[in-house]
């Protein structure tokens, strides 16, 4: 998103505006009223008199609600206007409403014309991001004083209807109001904007942004009531975590089969629904902050779980879906993704986030409940997922004309190159993969033997698991530069360049011991290290660019689950030094972290450069503190209990987390400084410990873990 932009949201809905609250799209502009892939406005401009108006101010009231300051033109260089107007706008699921409030400083009465102007083109999200042009007719008319924008292709419809709570005058381009206005006096009233799909007549919002605004202000209240608190004597980590837990907030939708319970959408504007991927890695970042996500994700990906072979979808049985989308190429199969399936990673990650999820909640009935689904996965592993019959997890889409060629996180088509920036073959195995499976087999074995009462099932899957450990760090292993290549080529070649790809094999558990420190080395060195985070690309590879998309720049999820893996192997001066960076960028960024930002070092620049079109806010850039906070204090769930294992970035005197939820009720965690010589991790407070018992643990637990 572009500087100078207004964005409110609540779940699959949102507004984009300038900073005066209108909207004036251009075609492929992310601005506007958006809903379940659609843009429902287009237009959306306030005048006055026939004029537009000038911004004083704008306020971030919260995630959902925004409110404006604006004065007519002075025909000076002073600001000294005699009439000001208040735009305040809440968005809910449906639409939004917005109270117009206009303000008379004069001693005399004024009459007024006031108006606003309402268009949409009805774009799909894909058709603004790829310049397409549309292939249905429009519909403006005016029902019972309500403005009705209708777009019809064949049994696809779409409508927004647009209604004034007094005074207002509908025609076919917006509603106009006559103002009159006593001397020092104020007018006010509401519109209400409804996105309506294939349902014809008038539809009204009932109530005032007041009602909505109240609402939603207790609903956030309680989200945040329930979350752990942030103690510490950096106000910038305070404010960054108080951000990200909003901005989670924000993010959250309802799936429409699981009424009542939310996930988390990727980001905004493109990616503000639900996406396996995105979705199990922010699950993973918020499990000690809020693990109902986690719950949720897993029951609607397993809703989804692919059941049948569709080449235009991807789709295999037992594989994870990629992205779920509802707007018109959808619809007319122009774009495959209702359900696509084209993601070689989330099969894995799924099973792993089942059992992070056992090992923090206790919650063995979710795991009972959604066997048949982790097994369906770990069967696509084996029975569809090895294209190239060397015993790795590859890609290659069966739909070249809109499918996606790279099936990794780095989906972009130049994010895995040779070093010298060649493109490899498909099918490709992508290093991280490997881990993953790794990974995933290993915790379902866990499962297998605590929850399903498979001790051969599980057997089994310790076996794979060591023998494609042992294989992946002979065939991996990069010789002359003693790292993991990022992939396998179609021929078995080493893809040799250097990328942030092997922090996720230090997560994922399959870096032999010796090799792992010589990993980190690179992850932290020149090449890769900018200062701000680890790049996704080494400097000096053939296809470096710090400000490629995935081919220099640093992500702040990428780096999150790079230290919780730098931790995984005992390196936890290395944890806390990339924390430390990504915290510092985040004060760059009022404590919300964008997508992705530039690989510049940090001594050619002042500030992290943000990338020009990452999205903000982004799930697992929002999770990415979330995360770091974890591995600074190293918490750990084990057998019921919560181990505390603090070291904190420099810069960081103290930091304190509250009331962490979990299978041991709810415990604290302290972390101070750097820990004594000879400091042991601390075992905390086991399940259903009395309140008393309680805080003496806490007390005993701060001190120790200092």
């Amino acid at each position: 998103m572009s500087d100078g932009l207004v964005q409110i949201l609540e779940g699959n809905t949102f507004v984009v505006s300038d900073g005066r609250g209108d909207i004036d799209a251009s075609p492929t502009d992310p601005t506007g009223f958006f809903s379940f892939d659609t843009r429902f406005l287009s237009s959306w401009v306030l005048t006055v008199d026939g004029e537009r108006l000038n911004a004083l101010a704008t306020d971030d009231l919260r995630y959902f609600e925004s409110r404006f300051f604006l004065v007519p033109g002075t025909g000076t260089v002073y600001v000294d206007a005699t009439l000001s107007v208040i735009r305040q706008r809440a968005v809910t699921t449906e639409g939004f409403t917005e109270e117009v409030t206009v303000l008379n400083h004069r001693d005399e009465a004024v009459r007024l014309a006031l108006r606003m102007d309402a268009a949409s083109d009805f774009a799909d999200l894909f058709e603004v991001k790829d310049a397409l042009a549309k292939k249905g007719s429009y519909q403006r008319s005016v029902v019972d004083g309500t403005l009705v924008l209708g777009y019809e292709r064949e049994t696809f419809r779409r409508a927004t209807h647009v209604s004034a709570s007094t005074g207002g005058i509908a025609d076919e381009e917006g509603i106009a109001f006559d103002v009159v206005l006593e001397p020092h006096g104020s007018w006010r009233t509401d519109l209400h904007v409804v996105a309506v799909q294939d349902v014809p007549g008038p539809q009204r919002r009932e109530g005032s942004r007041r009602g909505a605004a109240q609402d939603k202000a207790a609903a956030l209240d309680r989200w945040m009531a329930q979350a752990p608190r942030l103690e510490s004597d950096g106000d910038a980590l305070k404010r960054t975590y108080q951000r990200s837990m909003v901005d989670l907030a924000a993010l959250r939708f309802t799936a429409r089969t699981l009424p009542g319970r939310a996930l988390p959408a990727a980001g905004l504007p493109w990616f503000m629904t639900m996406f396996g991927r995105d979705s199990i890695f922010t699950s993973l970042q918020a499990l000690p902050f809020a693990a109902e996500l986690a719950a949720t994700t897993l029951l609607a990906l397993a809703e989804r779980q692919g059941s049948r072979v569709d080449d235009f979808r991807d789709e295999q049985p037992g594989r994870i879906l990629h992205e779920m989308r509802y707007g018109e190429l959808t619809a007319f199969e122009e774009r495959p993704h209702s359900p696509y399936y084209g993601a070689a990673d989330a099969t894995a990650l799924f099973v792993v986030l089942l059992d992070e999820y056992e090992r923090w909640t206790g919650d063995r009935a979710l795991v009972r409940a959604l066997e048949p689904e982790a097994r369906a996965a770990l069967a696509w592993i084996d029975d569809w997922a090895d294209l190239q019959g060397n015993g790795y997890v590859s890609y290659r889409t069966r739909n070249p004309t809109t499918g996606l060629e790279n099936q990794c996180w780095k989906d972009s088509w130049d994010s895995i190159s040779y070093r010298d920036g060649r493109l490899p073959g498909f099918p490709r195995a992508t290093c991280e993969l490997q881990g993953y499976t790794y990974d995933a087999k290993l915790r379902a074995a866990r499962l297998a033997r605590l929850v399903w009462k498979d001790t051969a099932y599980a057997e089994r899957l310790e076996l794979q698991a060591a023998d494609l450990r042992r294989r992946f760090n002979a065939d991996f292993w990069v010789e002359d530069g003693e790292h993991f290549a990022v992939a396998l080529d179609a021929d078995g070649s080493q893809v040799d360049s250097l990328t942030s790809n092997i922090g996720h094999l230090l997560w994922s558990g399959i870096v032999d011991g010796p090799k792992a420190r010589i990993v980190a080395r690179h992850l932290m060195g020149d090449r890769l290290w900018s200062g701000w985070g680890i790049r996704t690309l080494a400097e000096g590879e053939g296809r470096y660019n710090p400000i490629g998309y995935h081919v220099g720049t640093v992500w702040p999820f990428d780096n999150s689950f790079i230290a919780w893996g730098l931790r995984r192997y005992g390196m936890k001066e290395e944890a806390a030094r990339v924390a430390g960076a990504i915290l510092d960028a985040a004060e760059f960024f009022d404590g919300r972290l964008p997508e992705a930002f530039a690989g510049y070092r940090r001594e050619s620049t002042r500030y992290p450069v943000r990338y020009p079109t990452a999205c903000s806010p982004q799930a697992w850039s929002t999770g990415a503190p979330l995360l770091l906070l974890r591995t600074m204090l190293g918490l750990e769930p084990l057998d019921g209990h919560l181990v505390v294992d603090p070291l904190l970035p420099e810069g960081l005197g103290w930091v304190e987390l509250l009331d962490i939820p979990g299978a041991w009720g709810v415990v604290d965690a302290f972390g101070r400084g750097r820990p004594h010589a000879g400091h042991r991790p601390v075992r905390r407070a086991a399940p259903g410990a009395p309140e008393a018992e309680r805080h003496r643990r806490r007390s005993r637990a701060g001190a120790a873990a200092t």
